[in-house]
């Protein structure tokens, strides 16, 4: 059972299309991964005894501040993956927060920032001799040319946008004409610069990160695919991580990866060391691939992932005897944490 000091005022804010009551109209496929997270933390928090509004923006943070100045809220739990339908506009949310000195829950805006440029961190942690796979940006608009040295095979990705928006079997390329292609597809389709990485064949594994100053990491989890054919590649794709029908087809299931003791701690270490070069604090999933060898490559990390009661970061959390509510409980505090003095939220017009 959590044991509370005080129950606290919360405005839980995510995107408007991610509304309990109004996404799974909208996306049936998706649907659960926008609206589940919102219901599971609303409910959750309310179970605890916490007065709980939720508040859903879109293009405009005016409504954000009315929302605030009317209710005055001890935390904001933030959920908002995207503004103006721009993921890479979720760190400007967290700038308002921060100016308004309202305490706020995840990641600070420049974890956000490095962490969703996947060049950029992967940039900066190959600086700290973290092992990365080779890769190539492709600007939006420019045409695709591979360097000379990038090696097949290789996974085309959006350069900033998460969740595996875009990311099918079809993005893994073994030419330059199949590259062309899912370059431009990511142009057109996502609309965004484009990375090309070197498939690392091997694992697919992801860290969860608890904290600010001081991290706590929990088990390493994986992802598997039970049913999938022997040619097959492992790749977490969108369907892999939303579509239902497809999971259960191919055998998706998220489990503790059971790693050699060594190598557990090997990934533990790792993963407290990026969040804390890419600055990311709150809670982070950080993902990785080990191929057969033994080596384990840096792949993205992401700073306030899916944070629903059966995905891998709360899943991982349990497994160590920590409660869904336990789990959110901690995070409310890291945010509490973040501005201690009273907020100076300026006056309402």
């Amino acid at each position: 059972m959590v044991q509370n000091v005080k129950k606290l005022s919360v405005l839980v804010v995510c995107q408007e299309g991610s509304l309990p009551a109004l996404a799974p109209e909208r996306a049936p496929n998706r649907g659960e991964g926008l609206w589940r997270p919102v219901q599971d933390v609303s409910e959750t928090l309310q179970s605890l005894g916490h007065q709980v509004q939720i508040l859903g923006i879109d293009d405009e943070l005016a409504p954000l501040r009315r929302a605030i100045l009317r209710q005055k809220p001890d935390v904001v739990f933030n959920l908002v993956e995207a503004f103006m339908g721009i993921g890479a506009y979720d760190q400007h949310v967290v700038s308002f927060l921060e100016l308004l000195r309202v305490p706020y829950t995840g990641s600070g805006p420049r974890g956000l920032t490095l962490s969703r440029d996947k060049a950029l961190s992967k940039k900066i942690l190959s600086y700290h001799r973290i092992k990365i796979p080779q890769f190539q940006t492709f600007a939006l608009g420019r045409r695709p040319k591979r360097r000379k040295g990038l090696e097949f095979p290789l996974i085309v990705k959006s350069l900033v946008e998460d969740a595996s928006y875009g990311i099918s079997l079809a993005s893994l390329v073994h030419n330059d004409e199949k590259l062309n292609e899912r370059v431009t597809f990511v142009h057109e389709r996502v609309g965004t610069d484009a990375i090309a990485e070197r498939f690392i064949e091997g694992r697919e594994l992801y860290s969860a990160v608890l904290g600010n100053d001081r991290r706590t990491v929990f088990p390493t989890w994986e992802l598997r695919m039970t049913e999938r054919g022997s040619e097959e590649p492992l790749i977490a794709t969108e369907k892999a991580k939303f579509d239902l029908a497809y999971q259960d087809r191919k055998g998706v299931i998220h489990t503790s990866a059971a790693l050699p003791a060594e190598l557990e701690r090997k990934i533990m270490q790792l993963s407290r060391r990026v969040c804390r070069i890419l600055g990311v604090d709150g809670y982070c999933r950080v993902d990785y691939r080990l191929d057969h060898e033994g080596n384990v490559y840096f792949i993205e990390a992401n700073p306030n992932p899916d944070i629903m009661a059966e995905a891998e970061f709360a899943n991982s959390a349990e497994f160590t005897g920590i409660s869904y509510s336990a789990l959110l409980e901690r995070i409310l505090r890291l945010g509490l944490s973040r501005h201690p003095a009273p907020s100076i939220v300026p006056p309402g017009e």
